[in-house]
């Protein structure tokens, strides 16, 4: 690996490795198989051991989705792939067919959530992540607002402290359950870091500890209908509240290159940083072209433009984190990391 920028502050830099599709990168197969390259290996493994030999930053993490019915095997040679490029593994939990605001899924939701938990356990997880709190582009949703939203909020509450208990999460290797809103569209209800946060604070008085975090993404953050200022407020009020968690860099509506963002990326990292709680930023990028966001694409054209400018995915993803990387240096430099 060329290291040539030494990350100056104690924060770790990963990649979500999004940019190599869902639909042949990520996603499993019927039987729960994940997807390999021609030479027989997981091409995710083999696409993050690419990175980290040709970044010029050291690559600390990945977070990768964890799929309902992965191969047990599978997800063993995946974590033990990543253990062996010495990189911490976080799960993305993937929830899908059920909504968690609706009390008739609820048995249902739990048992997906369980599901990814225990995996966490087992393989020795400290960080999950996941988007649990909506249905993902739901046909006819409409947006909760006044009891409807404190009933959506409330359900919830039940939803993940019933996860938390029945998969014996207090005392085990999971230490924090990351939240992520997602853009108008994708969902209707939990659509700004305000909303997630009044959710957040909630599950955690529920259960009497803060273990779980609200995720700052920066492009769901520039998707919402709250400005800057009004975003860089709500995350020092989640630090003062103990729920700040992950940083994604990911740009707004085209989900590619870093430099689309808009101003999004270097305003909430520093609010982040401003705060002294920023542990972790991950560089996120969507293939223009992935079969699996086809309804994202539908949803907003913006989403499918190819911003790679002659480079290949690995490329943005590498820029990206260089772009991070020196941006962390230069919080730190300034006194604000």
């Amino acid at each position: 690996m060329p290291d040539c920028i030494s990350l100056k502050p104690n924060v770790d830099l990963g990649v979500v490795p999004t940019h190599l599709k869902f639909v042949g990168g990520l996603v499993p197969d019927e039987a729960g198989k994940l997807p390999r390259g021609a030479d027989g290996k997981l091409v995710v493994v083999a696409n993050m051991a690419k990175l980290c030999s040709e970044s010029l930053v050291r690559i600390s993490c990945v977070q990768v989705p964890f799929f309902p019915g992965l191969d047990e095997a599978d997800v063993k040679e995946m974590v033990d792939g990543f253990r062996e490029l010495k990189l911490q593994v976080h799960f993305i939990m993937m929830v899908g067919g059920a909504d968690p605001m609706n009390p008739e899924d609820e048995d249902a939701v739990v048992e997906i959530l369980v599901g990814g938990l225990s995996a966490a356990k087992k393989h020795g997880i400290e960080t999950v992540s996941s988007t649990s709190v909506e249905e993902w582009l739901k046909p006819g949703a409409t947006r909760k607002e006044g009891d409807e939203f404190t009933a959506a909020v409330a359900q919830n509450v039940r939803v993940h402290s019933r996860a938390f208990k029945e998969a014996e999460l207090d005392g085990s290797p999971v230490k924090a359950w990351h939240i992520e809103f997602l853009r108008g569209g994708e969902f209707k209800t939990f659509t700004d870091i305000g909303r997630i946060w009044t959710f957040v604070e909630a599950v955690n008085k529920e259960i009497g500890k803060s273990f779980f975090k609200v995720m700052v993404d920066a492009a769901h953050c520039g998707d919402s209908t709250l400005s800057i200022p009004e975003n860089e407020a709500i995350i020092q009020k989640i630090a003062d509240g103990d729920g700040l968690g992950i940083f994604h860099a990911s740009a707004k509506t085209t989900r590619g290159c870093l430099s689309t963002d808009d101003g999004w990326i270097g305003a909430l990292l520093t609010a982040c940083a401003r705060t002294g709680k920023l542990k972790t930023a991950f560089v996120e990028v969507f293939h223009h072209e992935d079969a699996a966001l086809e309804g994202l694409r539908n949803l907003d054209p913006g989403h499918g433009l190819d911003t790679c400018d002659g480079r290949t995915y690995d490329q943005v993803v590498l820029d990206g984190l260089t772009d991070v990387a020196r941006r962390l240096n230069n919080l730190s430099v300034r006194g604000i990391l």
